[in-house]
């Protein structure tokens, strides 16, 4: 299974940049290769909340709905992501905010792997420039909203 983990800093606030990340259904108005968003359902869970949500990712040729629950922690500025359904077998993602000199300590990592064999081997060409193409446009995001 493909994999990434990084660490950046940026010159946000720790909650800038969780309030950005937790807003999936903005996506499709800078995340490379989102073509739609749609949130399901939101449930107070106490200390966190679970959103449902669907994304369309739109590549060339490839066109897919997938949808996640997405675990939103506030207090700690933390987002989880498990997949439920669509074209991958596995899909889990992490991000972290962290306050620190002059902005945020960003941790971010995912791992995912394909239903199809061909999708997969596809995926693993392209896969560290997408996810650095991805956390950049998170940045320029970041940058549009808080620069």
């Amino acid at each position: 299974m493909p994999k990434h983990a990084e660490t950046r800093p940026l010159p946000y606030t720790a909650q800038q940049m969780y309030d950005l990340v937790a807003d999936v259904a903005s996506y499709p108005e800078f995340l490379p290769w989102t073509a739609a968003a749609r949130i399901r359902s939101v449930t107070d869970e106490g200390d966190h909340q679970i959103m449902l949500a669907d994304l369309i990712i739109s590549f060339k040729v490839f066109r897919e709905k997938f949808g996640s629950r997405v675990r939103l922690w506030p207090a700690q500025r933390k987002i989880s992501t498990e997949y439920l359904d669509g074209p991958f077998s596995h899909m889990v993602s992490n991000w972290k905010f962290e306050e620190a000199d002059q902005g945020c300590l960003v941790h971010f990592d995912v791992d995912f792997e394909f239903r199809n064999r061909i999708l997969q081997s596809t995926a693993s060409l392209f896969f560290n420039d997408a996810m650095q193409r991805v956390v950049r446009a998170f940045e320029r995001r970041a940058q549009d909203l808080y620069g």
